[in-house]
């Protein structure tokens, strides 16, 4: 979402809404910026207590986000990986990825993603929303989680009809 032609999105009202932070572990002070990027939006949208559930790694994103969204109405999924020497960063990125396409697929809920797949450290820092960062991925997946399942229930709604 973010660089150049990125969009100018309001924070939605999202009073009321159930909403899920998944977070992983690995790379603490990357995903400390991640997540408190991500709660300051929510809590700037209304949201009221966050559900944060913390997974090891980026592989186990998936699986905790697909039981999330059985009762959450949107969820906003952060992660880290960085390239090392080896292919583990191809195969899980693409893990991780694929597993949380499909469940916002199945499931119909909306996922903001918010997994970074840098290749060092430095691009970490600087998209982590920490003070000298120059992004907030952080926020801007909670912007899109929320603006999402706002969409969504335009849409629903309008189905409904």
């Amino acid at each position: 979402m973010s660089g150049p032609g990125a969009p100018a999105l309001d924070i939605p009202k999202a009073a009321g809404l159930q909403v899920a932070v998944v977070a992983s572990q690995w790379h603490d002070v990357v995903m400390s910026g991640l997540v408190a990027g991500a709660l300051t939006t929510l809590t700037a949208a209304g949201v009221d207590d966050p559900l944060v559930i913390r997974v090891p790694g980026a592989f186990e994103l998936p699986l905790a986000a697909q039981v999330a969204a059985q009762s959450c109405e949107a969820l906003v999924v952060l992660g880290v990986v960085i390239r090392g020497g080896t292919p583990h960063f191809d195969y899980v990125c693409r893990a991780a990825t694929d597993g949380l396409v499909r469940v916002t697929l199945d499931s119909g809920c909306p996922l903001g993603f918010g997994l970074l797949t840098c290749d060092d450290e430095a691009q970490a820092l600087d998209r982590a929303g920490l003070a000298g960062s120059t992004e907030d991925k952080g926020a801007e997946a909670a912007l899109a989680a929320l603006t999402m399942a706002r969409t969504l229930r335009d849409l629903r709604a309008r189905s409904a009809r």
